[in-house]
């Protein structure tokens, strides 16, 4: 064979070879894209001004459509249907990721779940969120969670009620992470 001739193979196995390079370089794991995890502050600019506006208007603000608008994970229904419908939609976690969306368990006391959105982590053991009514028809930014299960598996936290008073434990079914923005 001819050198001319052995050019368009080459040149389609190259094609073929830099196609798998570009998709490599695309893939993520959870530890990397935890590290390129940033809280969206335009999301989270246009979640606190739509919850103003409702306010304004005498609409109640919920934590539902503030931990969408503000984390951009588009799931709807209550709050303790969350991590079930992100099963297969969106990656889920144990761990908290600054931008995701975590997902409070139903209790006697809250049978509808919450969910609020992590706005920093402080340590292995401490993070921020930002969330709607917490507080009655508030939002509430970079409120202290405390991981306090057994496991450091952030399965039960203490949630700041108001600055440095913790209040009782919660469960948590863990952390919904939205899709990566070059997903």
């Amino acid at each position: 064979m001819r050198a001319k001739d052995a050019i368009p193979g080459m040149r389609g196995r190259l094609a073929a070879i830099s196609l798998l390079l570009l998709g490599a370089a695309c893939a993520h794991s959870p530890q990397q894209a935890a590290d390129k995890a940033v809280l969206d502050l335009e999301l989270r600019q246009m979640a606190i001004h739509e919850a103003q506006a409702k306010r304004a208007r005498g609409v109640r603000v919920w934590c539902v459509p503030f931990a969408r608008m503000a984390s951009g994970v588009e799931i709807r229904g209550n709050a303790n249907t969350w991590w079930g419908k992100a099963a297969g939609v969106f990656e889920r976690s144990r761990a908290p990721q600054v931008g995701s969306v975590m997902a409070f368990a139903a209790t006697g006391g809250m049978p509808m779940g919450h969910v609020a959105v992590v706005s920093e982590i402080v340590d292995d053991r401490t993070i921020r969120i930002d969330h709607a009514n917490w507080h009655r028809n508030q939002v509430s930014l970079g409120m202290g969670v405390i991981d306090v299960s057994d496991n450091n598996d952030w399965s039960r936290v203490r949630v700041e009620t108001y600055p440095g008073a913790y209040g009782k434990v919660y469960p948590i079914n863990g952390f919904i992470l939205p899709e990566a923005p070059d997903a």
